[in-house]
Order: structure tokens, then C-alpha cells, then sequence
């Protein structure tokens, strides 16, 4: 390729563009003829002031030098098939280091026997490092651009090298060998790569504005490599961003890639504002985001929890017809089950499999985790289903997730049954899957189970950690077995465990469920004594006995003596003021503290409004609980399993059966659990008003579900099945009635 000089003149324009949120430095915009030759990867000159080349001088050899020099050119040109190493032999001992460059002016036209002689005179000596470069210029000429970099790269390799005398002495010898070898300025563009490679960026800057004096600027794809390696490391970053910035002004003309790479630094910095100015200033250069730079910005709102303008970059994307691709898609689903928002995150991963990307591990195991802290366990279990009939494996976290939502819901069976399918499976049950089902038994009072376990687990090697001792303390309290929880909290500090808050308020918490409340007063105040701050939870712990005790003066002085402390009251303090206003009776204050939390806004959630809907049930005003209910979809709150099972039970009691089944319709639908006492409801109301196809077909469901109906619905469907000529049906409900000890006088005679 010829090497060109192209001078911005009047043929080419600057196009100045100053971020005020920025202040990154103007950029070129030459011709398109100049762009397209830029984005080849072609040097070219920005200043009429540029220095020339320096002519390539080497030492005249000496008469007799000149004979030898001919003598080996001659027999090497001549060989045929004879090794080098045979036909040099005679002259090996008289050859010194000189004689190479004279040797490859000689035979510069011939590639292969350059690189044959050159290999047989390195396997004798370290070749000068001017005929080195020589060699890389002839390789670089021929296309061999692979060879150049090895040879450069192989000289940096060299250990204990000075590094500041080696880079003059090769950039000098590099640009004196360029002019007269045929080379390309290409050859340019790979010394730079190989210092950038080895990491020696100021080397390579000072490279780029050497060269720059000489007319000639490094490609934009090399620059771009600056950049990458830059950024890689948290402490080259901001000089990523000076280079960015400078590099213009000597003729770089940053693509997409090069955006790509600086909006990606920012974001690690976490300006995710200034890397959304970057994507914005970059389209008015003229070039294009791509996924890459929309998803990069994604990811940083993502983890900014901006959810809005998250979705808004979505919807650029779609009207610029870019499609998102899996990183994209799974740091929105991330955002969204962070953020609660798991109803959401389902239907973009729906979408995202609608266009054929298809989830991961992560994805899935993300889903099921938000489901299952939504307390929506079943749409977890499908997912968890789903996911390995999609051939997607599993892995101890995924298990983890899904044991601990079983353990949460009180399902201990299916968590021990998730926890052996697990070890069959080959994997290693870590000390978070433990102390999720520890942490279940103990909610469950099955003090024996989570010892047993707690047993296996230092058994198998894995230690208990602070949590685990947490929970098997807090069953040990709820027991009212507080001696054994304080010798239990003694054993874990002489393993080098600390207690901390969490710790302090689980015993707290334990104390009050069973009914220790002075005790538990007491303990909130060694506490502080021992250097550990009640916070939130121990105050909204504490506050929750005293409402459900009545004593609501108590519940308030306590709201008011954290307030005081700084500490802001959550959701969960809130929802314990509202059922504490709700259990005494005292509803229009619940009102007016729902209101007063939407007009400070403090968004209520399920928990929130059920409170109130439950006690309107209680008290017959359906009225009431449906005005809250639309209260509750016009704030976009999602119901949740007891939402439905309270307005079930209510709109049975008030005989409203039409409307109850349409919402029974809805929890099959979601995927919620109806509880016992719903179904009892449902069964009843549907039994009164002679509808027996659909209280038959409700009991069968119940009975499918593991639920135990009470001992009238046996006694209803005993009846109808012995009055129906259905003996073998009334003998099972019999005896499954019998081993559920709800037999009765009517039953055995029957029997």
C-alpha cells in the first residue's frame, strides 16, 4: 500500500461539541471519503508541520565484508533443498552481527528466506535490535503482521530490561528503519499494541505523540485497545477518560467501540448519568449506540434501582430497532425482583423467550428467589419445574432459594424433600441451605428436627454461622426455654462468634411471641449496655407485642422514643400500628393512618390493607372492605394469598358465593395457596345454597391440595355420597376421617 499524507484543509471540517455535563473534548469529523479510510485502520498526517522521515543510513561495509556479504547471499539464493545450517557451516565462525543487515538488504524481495536466515542467525546470537526492526518492517511489508507483533512482543518478553533506555532505543531504530524497507505505517499500530499489551501505558502514550510529530496518528482500533486495557484496572480508568478526552485533538476519530469502552469506565465509577450525556453527545458526532452501549447503561440504572428510565432506554431501543440481548434482559430482571416488582420481572423474562433469547441459570434462579420472598412459593415451584425441563441445571443457590421459601410458608415436608433431592443430585448443601431449614423447624416449633440437623451440619464439616445460632435461640425463646437460648448464645461466643443486632432482636423477638414481654424489655436495655443500638426492628418487635396486647399508649410511646433517636420508622412499623388499631377495634384510626402514609408518601403494601379488610370482614361490612380493596388496585399494590383468603371468607360469610368463586377462580390462576379455612367457607356457603357440583368439586381440590376440611364438611360429604348409594366414597372419607381424628357419633354408625 502506498503511504499517504492526507492534510485537513478546507476539505475537511471540525465539528465542535462541548458536553456541559462532561467536558469532553471536541472531536474530527473529516469527509466521508476520510472516515471510511480512519475506520480501515490507516495512519494518517494532521499537520502541514509534520517531520519528515529520516533516510536509512546503514554502515558501509568494507571491500572484504561486501565479498563475504555476496558470498552468503549467493549460496543462499542458490540453495534448493539443503537445510541453512548445512550450506552456512563454512561461514558461521567469520559472521558477526553487522553482516545480518547487510545480508537483508541483499535479500529483502525474498519473505521466506528473510525469515529462513534470520532464524538461523538468532538460534547463534541475539540479533541487533536494529536489524530486528528491519525484519519487522519486511514482515509487516509482506503482510505478516502475526510475525511483527511476535518479534516486538519477543523483545519485551526479555527479563531485568531497562525499560525507559530500551523503548528510546527501539522507537528510534524503528522509525529510522521505516522509510526505505517498505513497510506501512501499520507497523506503527503494532508497536503501540504490544506496549499497551504489556502494560506499559505511558510508554504508549508518549508513542502516539512521537509519532504524531512525524504526520502519522495510531488507528482508531489500537486506540481502542489504550482504552480497554486502561479501564480494566479501577486505577487507569480516569486516564482512560484523559485519553479519550486528548486524543482528538491529534486526529482520533472515536467509533462506537471506543463509546462503548468509556461509558463502560464511567459506569464503574458510578456516573450513570454522565455515561447516559456520553450515549447522547456520541449520536450527535454521527454515530450509532449499539446494544452494547444501551445495555451497559442499563446495567448502571439497574443498579441504581431507576426502573423508569431503565424502561425508557428499553423503549429507545425498540423505535431504533436495536434488540436486547441476554445481559440486558437479566440485569432488568434483576432490577425488578430487587425492587419487589416480581409480577413485572416474569413478564419481561415471557417476552424475552418470545424473541428467542433464552434464560440462564441466573435468570431463573433470580425469579425464584423474588417469588419466593413475595411469599408466592407455588409460581416458584412451576419456575423451579420449568427450569429443569428446560435442561437448565440447578445449583445449590437455586435449591437454597426455593427450600427457604418452603421453610417460610411452613412447608417443611417439600423443603426436606427439595433438601434430599438436592444431595441425590450431587450437590453440596452449603451453611445458608442448612440454616434455612433450621430457621423453618424452628418456626415450627420442631425444636428436636433443627438440632438434628444442626448436628448433621457440624458433622459434614460446615460450621454454624451467627444466623443459624439466631434462629435455634429465637425457637429455644418462642418455647420459653430462654436459659437454654442464653447457654446456646455462650457457645457461640466460645466459637468466636459475635452476637450483633440481629442476634439481640431475634431473642427479642422470640421473648414477645412468647409472651415475655418484661423480659423482653430487659433485654433490649443489656443491649444497649453491651454497646449495640436498638434499631428499627427492635423498636417495631417490641411495639408489635404491646399492640397485640391492647396497649396501643405503650405501642405509641415507643414510636415516639424512636423517632426521637433518629431511626425511621419502615413499612413493617407501620403495618404493626394499623393491625394493633384493627385488633382494638379501633378502625377509623387505621383509616386515617393509611391515609396519612399515601399523603407523606409511604406506600402501603398488602400487609397494610389486609389489616383492615380482615377486621371489615369480621364486622360484616363488605362495603367497607371492597371500598378498601379498590383503594388498594388504584395504588397498584398486588394482592397477595391472604388478601384472597380474607376476601373469600368474607364474601362468604356475607353470602356473597358468586363473587367468592370468582375470586377463588383468580388465586388457581396466580398460583396463590387458598388456606383450610377459606375452602371451609367456600364449601359451606356453596352447601347452603344447594350448589353441591361446586362444593364437590372445591372439597376434591382441598383434599388434592393436602388441606384437612373440618369435621361438618366430612359430615356433609359423608352423607351425600351414603344418601347417593356411594359406598366405597363414604368408606374412605370415613376412615380418612378417622386419621384425621374428626370422627363423630353420625360417622360410626354409617361405618
Amino acid at each position: 500500500m502506498n503511504r499517504c499524507s492526507i492534510f485537513f484543509s478546507d476539505h475537511c471540517f471540525r465539528l465542535f461539541s462541548h458536553s456541559s455535563h462532561l467536558g469532553f473534548a471536541s472531536n474530527y469529523f473529516p469527509l466521508f471519503c476520510l472516515r471510511r479510510f480512519l475506520s480501515q485502520g490507516h495512519s494518517i498526517s494532521s499537520s502541514t508541520d509534520a517531520r519528515p522521515f529520516p533516510d536509512y543510513s546503514p554502515k558501509k561495509p568494507t571491500i572484504r565484508d561486501s565479498e563475504f556479504v555476496h558470498q552468503i547471499s549467493t549460496v543462499i539464493k542458490l540453495r534448493r533443498s539443503e537445510p541453512l545450517r548445512r550450506i552456512l557451516k563454512p561461514y558461521e565462525s567469520k559472521f558477526r552481527p553487522d553482516h545480518l543487515i547487510w545480508v537483508l538488504m541483499d535479500i529483502k524481495n525474498d519473505y521466506k528466506l528473510v525469515l529462513d536466515f534470520f532464524d538461523w542467525v538468532c538460534l547463534r546470537r541475539d540479533p541487533t535490535l536494529e536489524a530486528r526492526c528491519i525484519v519487522v518492517q519486511i514482515a509487516v511489508a509482506s503482510k505478516d503482521l502475526k510475525l511483527a507483533h511476535e518479534l516486538i512482543h519477543e523483545f519485551w518478553a526479555k527479563p531485568n530490561l531497562d525499560i525507559g533506555l530500551s523503548y528510546s532505543h527501539f522507537v528510534d531504530r524503528l522509525i529510522y528503519t521505516y522509510k526505505d524497507w517498505g513497510s506501512e505505517p501499520y507497523v506503527f499500530d503494532i508497536f503501540f499494541q504490544v506496549l499497551v499489551e504489556a502494560g506499559l501505558f505511558n510508554e504508549a502514550r508518549k508513542f502516539f505523540d512521537k509519532l504524531s510529530n512525524y504526520g502519522l496518528i495510531i488507528s482508531v482500533k489500537s486506540c481502542n485497545l489504550l482504552l480497554t486495557c486502561l479501564s480494566n484496572n479501577s486505577d487507569g480508568i480516569e486516564m482512560a477518560i484523559k485519553v479519550f478526552n486528548e486524543y482528538p485533538e491529534s486526529g482520533v476519530c472515536w467509533n462506537t467501540a471506543s463509546y462503548n469502552i468509556i461509558i463502560h469506565s464511567l459506569c464503574q465509577l458510578g456516573k450513570i448519568k454522565e455515561a447516559h450525556n456520553l450515549l447522547v453527545q456520541m449520536e450527535l458526532r454521527g454515530l450509532m449506540p449499539d446494544v452494547v452501549s444501551y445495555g451497559t447503561i442499563i446495567s448502571g440504572y439497574c443498579h441504581l434501582g431507576e426502573l423508569k428510565k431503565v424502561l425508557k432506554l428499553i423503549e429507545e431501543m425498540q423505535i431504533k430497532g436495536l434488540k436486547s440481548n441476554p445481559y440486558t434482559y437479566n440485569s432488568i430482571i434483576l432490577l425488578l425482583c430487587k425492587a419487589g416488582k416480581v409480577v413485572e420481572a416474569e413478564k419481561v423474562f415471557r417476552e424475552m423467550m418470545n424473541k428467542g433469547i433464552f434464560p440462564d441459570n441466573v435468570v431463573y434462579t433470580t425469579l425464584v428467589d423474588g417469588f419466593c420472598k413475595l411469599g408466592n412459593v407455588p409460581t416458584a415451584y412451576r419456575l423451579f419445574d420449568e427450569m429443569k425441563a428446560r435442561k437448565i441445571v440447578p445449583d445449590c443457590i437455586t435449591y437454597t432459594a426455593i427450600i427457604h421459601g418452603f421453610c417460610q410458608t411452613g412447608k417443611m415436608m417439600e423443603a426436606v424433600k427439595l433438601f434430599r433431592e438436592m444431595i441425590s443430585g450431587g450437590l453440596e448443601p452449603d451453611e445458608f441451605t442448612y440454616t434455612a431449614l433450621i430457621d423453618g423447624y424452628c418456626k415450627a416449633g420442631e425444636m428436636k428436627e433443627a438440632f438434628a440437623l444442626h448436628n448433621q451440619m457440624v458433622q459434614t464439616g460446615i460450621t454454624p454461622n451467627v444466623v443459624t445460632y439466631t434462629a435455634l435461640a429465637d425457637g429455644l425463646c418462642k418455647r420459653g426455654e430462654v436459659d437454654t437460648a442464653n447457654e446456646l448464645l455462650h457457645e457461640m461466643c466460645e466459637k468466636g462468634l459475635q452476637l450483633n443486632v440481629f442476634t439481640y432482636n431475634s431473642i427479642v423477638n422470640g421473648l414477645c411471641k412468647a409472651g415475655n414481654l418484661v423480659q423482653a424489655v430487659k433485654l433490649m436495655k443489656e443491649m444497649e449496655m453491651a454497646g449495640f443500638h436498638p434499631d428499627t426492628i427492635t423498636y417495631t418487635t417490641l411495639m408489635d407485642a404491646y399492640c397485640k396486647m391492647g396497649e396501643m399508649a405503650k405501642a405509641h410511646e415507643l414510636l415516639r422514643e424512636m423517632l426521637d433517636k433518629g431511626l425511621q420508622p419502615t413499612i413493617v412499623t407501620f403495618n404493626v400500628l394499623m393491625n394493633g388499631f384493627c385488633m382494638s377495634g379501633m378502625l377509623d384510626d387505621g383509616e386515617r393512618l393509611l391515609k396519612w402514609m399515601l399523603e407523606k408518601g409511604i406506600m402501603p403494601n398488602a400487609t397494610t390493607y389486609n389489616s383492615l379488610m380482615k377486621h371489615y370482614c369480621i364486622r360484616n361490612n363488605m362495603s367497607a372492605t371492597t371500598e378498601i380493596y379498590k383503594c388498594m388496585s388504584a395504588q397498584g399494590v398486588m394482592p397477595d394469598s391472604n388478601t384472597y383468603n380474607i376476601l373469600i371468607k368474607g364474601h362468604c360469610k356475607a353470602r356473597n358465593m358468586k363473587e367468592a368463586w370468582f375470586l377463588h377462580r383468580e388465586v388457581v390462576e396466580k398460583g396463590f395457596d387458598l388456606t383450610a379455612s377459606s375452602y371451609n367457607s367456600l364449601i359451606r356457603g356453596f352447601y347452603k345454597r344447594k350448589k353441591f357440583m361446586e362444593a364437590r368439586e372445591l372439597f376434591e381440590e382441598m383434599r388434592k391440595q393436602g388441606l384437612t376440611a373440618e369435621k361438618d364438611i366430612y359430615n356433609i360429604f359423608v352423607d351425600m355420597n351414603f344418601e347417593e348409594g356411594n359406598m366405597e366414597i363414604t368408606l374412605e372419607l370415613c376412615d380418612e376421617a378417622i386419621e384425621k381424628c374428626l370422627v363423630d357419633k353420625a360417622m360410626n354408625e354409617k361405618t
